[in-house]
């Protein structure tokens, strides 16, 4: 995703739509294989399901890889957000006594 689309997500809201996207990928992965191993296909059906199940097991791992990093950026921005309000916490407490 671009950085620009990203300022404008926030990243939870960013990591929900991935989480969709990558359920769907294995709901739609999960029937692929369904297909495979249950009928009896000719080898043209057969290559084009295993053509679509690899294209569908990459796409679930660039999903759970760019999920892996923006969880890693949503605790960055947490751990932020908490130093942040101790510090004002601590601002403020010295200032009132």
């Amino acid at each position: 995703m671009t950085k620009k689309k990203r300022e404008n997500l926030g990243v939870a809201l960013e990591i929900d739509g991935l989480e969709e996207k990558l359920s769907q990928c294995r709901r739609a992965l999960e029937a692929v294989n369904s297909r495979l191993y249950r009928a009896e296909l000719s080898p043209e059906d057969r290559r084009s399901l295993e053509k679509e199940k690899n294209s569908l097991m990459s796409r679930a791992s660039n999903y759970e890889k760019e999920l892996k990093l923006l969880r890693q950026e949503n605790q960055k921005n947490m751990l932020l957000s908490v130093a942040i309000f101790i510090l004002l916490a601590l601002i403020y407490a010295h200032w009132t006594m």
